[in-house]
């Protein structure tokens, strides 16, 4: 989720939909010969006393007969459930300290390499699965084998989001789950908006679909947000219209989204 402090330029960005792209970032990409534009939706900061639903409702619209699906970030989703805590409200046990050593940071955040992020996915997926991922782990890794933890620990341990030094108080000092029942919450943001609804998990390394509506692509999704479009810095635009694009024939087609960066151990791979 996008949900940093603004800079000057940002903040005299509109809210709603907008029709530039994020700094640094395409409008238009190619998928399988398909052209999509990628529209940020520009929202208030969301807090825990915001509605999923009635926020994407208010800020996504209006939306066309060209709309394909809209993008939700997950941790805005989580917010709104309540599953964001300040840092110094999570306890780390024992467990939590010991095994944080063993954890890797995926390079493009904290991820669960802090004691209170890795509590909160032990509480979040158990003990016994983050024992595994740990020693799964600790035994590859030396053989230069990485990204191991956290594809055993699971989407909803790696969705936990730490704190950055540039996200946007209060939540540069909180941490946060993935959203409960990402499925579900994607449905009921489908029924209020009436178009598919994508739950996205997007950073430079690419892009997770915890959750959509029925019928809606999980793959195609996770490939169109592979470069991160929504961008994590100063954007705050947490929403995302997705919208197909007649393009001319003979003209050279946009290119195809790939992700920005390549996590720890993991080889990247062309989108597709």
């Amino acid at each position: 989720m996008a949900d940093t402090a603004p800079d000057q330029t940002a903040a005299d960005r509109p809210m709603g939909i907008l029709d530039d792209p994020n700094e640094d970032r395409a409008l238009q990409v190619s998928l399988d010969g398909r052209v999509y534009a990628r529209h940020p939706v520009r929202t208030h900061l969301v807090t825990a006393s915001d509605d999923a639903p009635a926020v994407v409702a208010r800020y996504a619209a209006p939306l066309g007969d060209d709309v394909a699906f809209v993008a939700v970030s997950e941790r805005m989703v989580a917010i709104t459930q309540g599953r964001s805590y300040p840092m110094t409200e999570i306890q780390p046990g024992w467990l939590a300290r010991f095994l944080v050593r063993f954890v890797t940071r995926p390079g493009y955040g904290i991820g669960l390499g802090t004691p209170q992020t890795l509590q909160l996915a032990i509480d979040e997926v158990g003990a016994p699965r983050i024992l595994l991922a740990a020693a799964v782990s600790g035994i590859t890794k030396p053989f230069g084998v990485h990204g191991l933890f956290y594809r055993i620990a699971g989407p909803q341990a790696a969705a936990i989001d730490g704190p950055t030094s540039y996200t946007i108080a209060p939540y540069n000092q909180a941490a946060t789950l993935g959203p409960s029942d990402p499925n579900g919450a994607a449905a009921g943001i489908a029924a209020a908006i009436g178009v598919p609804v994508a739950i996205i998990d997007a950073n430079d390394a690419g892009c997770n679909v915890l959750g959509a509506s029925d019928g809606l692509d999980r793959r195609m999704v996770a490939r169109l947000f592979a470069d991160n479009p929504l961008g994590q810095a100063h954007e705050q635009t947490p929403v995302c219209v997705v919208r197909r694009v007649e393009w001319r024939d003979r003209q050279p087609l946009p290119p195809e989204p790939h992700s920005r960066l390549t996590a720890p151990g993991a080889r990247r791979r062309p989108a597709g």
